[in-house]
């Protein structure tokens, strides 16, 4: 059996809340296996939040063309938030969306102009200056791109098309949900089907440790699995903003004529 070690008890009680001689019980149950340790906890009804990856300094940047035919997203990383901030790092991400707005593909990356730009802002600030994730969509024939910037931390960007003609606000609206939501995709399709067979497991041994037989718990799993999909799926979820619209994603779109294409998220130092 694997050693359990201090380092791997903290880390699993930050991953899911529980008092140290429980995790430390659960990580020797599961043979010192992070993830195994994890589902002995959501077997019990525990939710684990587990921990962000650590995030590099950046900034995401995004354009999108004045006919709203398409838009682009480039994340831009450096080592400190100081010159994250700073105007040479944010031109050199705008050109770079740019230069992906304009042309669907270019390796921004490698892109030599971007390149010799990144190089001269990382010679102007001493600091490892790369591009990060990028994303580019194309509204579809008679719809529209939008694009959404999270402007406090500059850190969440969100594109997205539709068919329809969706106004500034909605194309606001919608883009602040999904930054703010973090949806795991757009319909119930998109979740990973293994995820969903473990969290049904998980709702349908939960039910019967309280004594319900096997019909039944699978009933109640059912309740459940809606609320899961309604926590991760856009369609899904509660609009966030309740003053402006309350219901769901997908019928807050259906009320303004208009359909969800394609969206993407991008995030500093976040996959």
């Amino acid at each position: 059996m694997a050693e359990i070690t201090a380092k791997m008890v903290n880390e699993l009680r930050a991953k899911t809340g529980q008092a140290m001689m429980e995790c430390k019980k659960a990580l020797t149950e599961a043979g010192g296996d992070m993830d195994k340790a994890v589902d002995i906890f959501r077997k019990k009804g525990v939710k684990a939040s587990l921990g962000e990856r650590t995030a590099s300094e950046g900034r995401v940047v995004g354009v999108a063309s004045t006919d709203g035919k398409a838009a682009a997203l480039v994340e831009i990383n450096c080592n400190t938030d100081f010159t994250a901030k700073s105007e040479p790092f944010l031109a050199l991400g705008t050109k770079a969306a740019q230069a992906l707005l304009h042309n669907p593909n270019l390796d921004v990356a490698q892109a030599a102009e971007v390149n010799a730009n990144a190089t001269e802002v990382a010679q102007k600030t001493g600091e490892n200056i790369r591009i990060g994730k990028t994303a580019r969509l194309e509204a579809p024939a008679g719809g529209k791109a939008g694009l959404y910037l999270y402007g406090i931390t500059g850190k969440i960007g969100v594109i997205m098309t539709f068919t329809g003609n969706p106004s500034d606000d909605l194309i606001k609206q919608l883009g602040g949900h999904i930054a703010f939501a973090r949806p795991v995709g757009m319909t119930r399709a998109e979740v990973p089907a293994d995820q969903v067979a473990k969290e049904k497991e998980f709702a349908v041994e939960q039910a019967k440790a309280t004594g319900k037989p096997q019909q039944i718990a699978e009933k109640i799993a059912e309740g459940k699995m809606n609320s899961f999909f309604a926590e991760r799926v856009l369609l899904d979820q509660e609009f966030f903003n309740a003053q402006v619209f309350k219901g769901s994603i997908a019928n807050y779109l259906k009320q303004n004529g208009v359909t969800l294409e394609k969206y993407v998220r991008i995030e500093v130092g976040q996959s």
